[in-house]
């Protein structure tokens, strides 16, 4: 078919493809489809999008699948890929001319250039650099605007290249383009300053996008002052103004990224830069001309310039970087005290107040209020954020000058403030703000247990509906300096204001106590929290059911979650309503994952409180724990690794196995398959099993652990390698005879790196943990593994035997734990009785390394002089615990359980005892 019968065939396709008919529609993209892979069908497309006779839509669309093509099929090594001819023809094709009129489809086509343009720029296309240049120096407006718009697109897309190649290349392409698009924003930022004050605004606009796209191929140099002064010239109806803006937050980008990535290149600009953001944000020179985005912009660029390591000096001065004593020299100059005291009262008295929009906002949607985004990198982009953080570093950096100014401010508003002034409380807000957000400077400086009971406590007091302002204010306050400087003592006079305010149907009020929790802190006490306990906690879910939206939602489940934490076993008595109410929750929030998220987490501290009794939740619980943890199951992304914690606490609270608890175990062999940084807790919940059921569990999933673990350990790390292997001892440890049996595929690469004297001392250390407790606990099995080996190694088992005692006996020392080395000195005695030769040759070194492991475990009793082991149990015993302590799981009873069975080789102990001329009768644990 030749190219005209194509062009139309693909022309009919596109245009039945914009259709609104889906039968007409479906036929036409299934066709294009299969037409992707065809020879020829990009330069038909090329050719019809820029034909400009032709229907916009259907241009539009032939751009896209040009564009998605690039993706797929232009690389030399995709399958289908596109012939070096007629890429060669389409790269020709697509820099012919530069006079699209429609600015959507020049943006396309700017960006699937510079799609081409990474793959084969310069090798394949040196000469798309040289016509992009030529064709912005040309004289046609709409040709200089769209070579321009591609020249960016370019640009952009060659500097994000990373590999060091790449990198080289596009330094070279900057060095021999940086001057000219240089000159090029210069020259088009005088036209447009000529333009504005002509008040020629049509022309004035043209300049501006020209400069805005010059602008975003390079740096700039120190015109942002007359931007702004020109925005005096630009009213609010302007349209030039948008494009205006445009251009002064992108100066100001430059500036911010030029200082980020290029700090000491960055000095000659610090006082300029110090001076112009100052006077725009601090001083009258910005009134008229400021908005929100440039002061945003301003703020960050102080921000910056204080807080950057590389303009501090050394501790020793002597250690300095010359660059670093210049910089500093410069801060130290333009930051004297009348500069900071105006820059610190401003920051408080103008832009800490609540505007009317924020005022509204609390009365007509509370909740979005109370949980502005105020975290993260939000002070990069709104202005509450930005502000405050910048308060924060100044204080931070100059806080000998700013104290006093803000105590000054504080002693100003002493005592209560008139609710008719809203002025003043407005202000007072603002101030116990900055006190707040300045807690841990203020330290030695305020005495708060005096302020919260003189002051703040009578403030949280006053009812009237306006003072909510201050009662909120303060109540976050008190959140903000309680891990900061807070008598213990008056916990209990905290706690009954918090539920009376709880009990205020403010929402925010009820929000602002949910966001410092006084439960979140090192200083709580149970004892003083117990009394309010079930009070608070109803309250806290009277708000979660209250509450509609799911950031708050997050947050009081947050705060219950705390609670929980804090009082453990002591939540048992009001949980009900919780425990009733988490199933609803977590059906509505089918579509919100964060929140499921935080449902979980408040599922792995009920589980922890309600210990054994959790068995009850199991209905919800392990239903949530299958989705949770089934990586086939689209919500695992989020909810894997609270999923996985809460599996792990729910089978360690566990009193007895269930067959519904058994079946999740379904969902380890694909999680163990990712070896994400979720393996541990995923070998923690297999240990975990072993100890609850060792006998069902090993019967029923061990055969497919152990293909899990023996292609693990092919490709995993030292320490991962002993997180594998630990479970295996601890099977072993559990059930000794099923252990060994079900992991015995394992077992030989444990015996050859014995012999092989594995040179990494943990897992040397690992493998005779395990080799010890098959040769002490199932000697038959040790037999059995060493004729297996002799024979694998064609070597005598006599021979093979003496080697691992010789290497056993040798790499001793790499074992660090008391009860390990206990455990291999009892298995070596075990040999002993044997009249086999090779393990009387032994004797001495077994003795030795016996007697220096029983001196390991060896402590004097205080009270009779005379030595004990330490290791030795010889009943079981409920632990005394103190009031901050957390109860022993089920899962630590089972634990001393286990040890406490293991009686077998009493005899061996007291033989190993008596070596050293002592003896006892107990049991032993290891």
């Amino acid at each position: 078919m030749d190219m005209d019968s194509a062009s139309s065939v693909v022309l009919q396709a596109l245009t039945q493809a914009t259709s609104q008919d889906t039968a007409v529609l479906k036929p036409a993209e299934e066709q294009l489809r299969q037409w992707e892979t065809q020879p020829g069908f990009y330069s038909v497309l090329l050719n019809i999008f820029n034909n400009h006779m032709l229907d916009v839509n259907v241009r539009w669309l032939a751009v896209l699948y040009f564009k998605n093509g690039i993706d797929r099929y232009w690389r030399r090594v995709a399958p289908h890929a596109l012939s070096e001819e007629e890429k060669t023809s389409l790269r020709a094709g697509l820099i012919t001319n530069f006079n699209e009129p429609v600015n959507q489809i020049a943006t396309q086509i700017a960006v699937l250039i510079a799609k081409v343009a990474r793959l084969d720029c310069p090798r394949q296309w040196p000469e798309l650099i040289p016509i992009l240049l030529e064709s912005v120096k040309g004289q046609d407006g709409l040709q200089q605007h769209r070579a321009l718009l591609t020249f960016y697109h370019v640009t952009k897309t060659l500097a994000s290249k990373r590999l060091a190649q790449d990198r080289r290349l596009f330094q070279d392409l900057a060095s021999g383009i940086y001057s000219f698009a240089c000159s090029l924003w210069s020259h088009h930022t005088d036209c447009f300053l000529q333009q504005i004050y002509a008040r020629d605004e049509a022309a004035a606009l043209s300049s501006l996008e020209r400069t805005l796209l010059s602008l975003k191929v390079t740096l700039l140099n120190n015109a942002l002052w007359l931007f702004c002064v020109a925005g005096r010239q630009v009213g609010p109806e302007s349209t030039c103004r948008e494009k205006l803006e445009k251009t002064i937050i992108l100066y100001t980008k430059v500036l911010l990224d030029f200082l980020e990535y290029h700090p000491c290149a960055f000095i000659p600009l610090i006082q300029r830069s110090l001076e112009f953001a100052v006077s725009y944000v601090f001083t009258p020179s910005g009134e008229g001309v400021t908005f929100e985005r440039f002061i945003v912009q301003c703020m960050n660029l102080i921000k910056m310039i204080v807080k950057n390591d590389a303009y501090k000096p050394a501790k020793n001065i002597d250690d300095s970087k010359p660059e670093s004593l210049e910089a500093h020299k410069i801060k130290t100059a333009f930051f004297t005290h009348p500069t900071l005291t105006e820059i610190g009262r401003r920051l408080v008295s103008h832009y800490f107040l609540l505007t009317e929009e924020e005022l509204a906002m609390w009365e007509e949607d509370p909740e979005s209020f109370a949980v502005e985004e105020t975290g993260g990198d939000s002070w990069k982009y709104s202005l509450r954020p930005c502000t405050e953080v910048l308060f924060l570093d100044i204080f931070h950096n100059y806080s000998q000058t700013l104290t006093p100014v803000l105590l000054d401010m504080v002693q100003n508003l002493q005592g209560p403030t008139n609710v008719e002034d809203p002025v003043q409380l407005l202000m007072k807000d603002a101030v116990y703000n900055a006190v707040g957000l300045a807690a841990y400077e203020l330290f030695d400086n305020v005495d708060f247990d005096q302020w919260f009971k003189n002051q703040l406590l009578g403030e949280l007091q006053v009812s009237h509906h306006r003072y909510k302002l201050i009662r909120r204010r303060v109540i976050w306050l008190i959140g903000q300096w309680i891990s900061v400087k807070f008598k213990s003592d008056l916990r209990p006079l905290l706690y009954e204001v918090i539920l009376s305010l709880m009990q205020d149907p403010d929402l925010v009020m009820n929000l602002i106590l949910n966001s410092s929790p006084p439960v979140d802190d090192f200083e709580f006490r149970t004892e003083q929290f117990l009394p309010y306990l079930e009070s608070i906690f109803g309250l806290l879910f009277q708000l979660l059911q209250q509450v509609t939206e799911c950031d708050t939602k997050m947050q009081v489940l947050h705060v219950i979650s705390c609670v929980i934490e804090r009082v453990n076993i002591q939540i048992r008595p009001y949980v009900g309503c919780l425990v009733q109410y988490l199933p609803l929750l977590w059906k509505q929030s089918e579509e919100h994952n964060m929140l499921r998220c935080a449902i979980l987490t408040t599922l792995i501290h009920l589980v922890q409180g309600l210990g054994a009794e959790s068995k009850n939740l199991y209905p919800f619980l392990l239903p949530v724990i299958q989705l949770s943890t089934d990586v086939s199951q689209p919500p695992h992304v989020y909810l894997l690794e609270d999923g996985l914690e809460l599996w792990l606490v729910t089978l360690e609270n566990s009193p007895a196995i269930t067959p519904e608890l058994l079946r999740i175990f379904q969902n380890m062999s694909a999680l163990l398959e990712l070896s994400s940084e979720n393996l541990r807790t995923c070998f923690q919940i297999v240990n975990a099993y072993i100890y609850l059921s060792a006998t069902e569990f090993l019967q029923n999933y061990a055969e497919s652990l152990c293909r899990s673990f023996c292609d693990l350990l092919k490709d995993i790390t030292n320490e991962g390698q002993v997180q594998v292997l630990k479970v295996v001892e601890i099977a072993l440890k559990v059930s000794p005879i099923l252990g060994a049996h079900m992991f015995q595929p394992l077992l030989p690469a444990v015996f050859r790196g014995i012999v092989d004297g594995e040179r990494y001392p943990v897992v040397m250390s690992t493998y005779l943990g395990i080799m010890g407790r098959v040769l002490l606990q199932n000697s038959s099995f040790f037999s059995s593994l060493l004729t297996q080996m002799a024979s694998e190694c064609s070597q005598e088992m006599d021979q093979l035997l003496g080697s691992v005692i010789e290497m056993w006996v040798d790499r001793m020392d790499n074992i660090t734990q008391p009860e390990r080395r206990k455990l291999s000195s009892l298995a070596l005695l075990s040999l002993l009785p044997s009249d086999n030769s090779v393990i009387q040759d032994k004797f001495c070194g077994i003795i030795n390394i016996c007697v220096e492991a029983l001196h390991d475990v060896m402590t004097e009793d205080p009270e009779t002089g005379t030595f004990k082991d330490c290791m030795l149990m010889s009943h079981f015993e409920e632990p005394k615990l103190s009031d901050d302590e957390e109860p022993p799981t089920e899962q630590d009873k089972r634990k001393k359980l286990v040890s406490l069975t293991q009686r077998r080789h009493k005899d061996v102990h007291e033989r190993m005892c008596a070596t050293d001329g002592c003896a006892h009768t107990r049991h032993f644990s290891v």
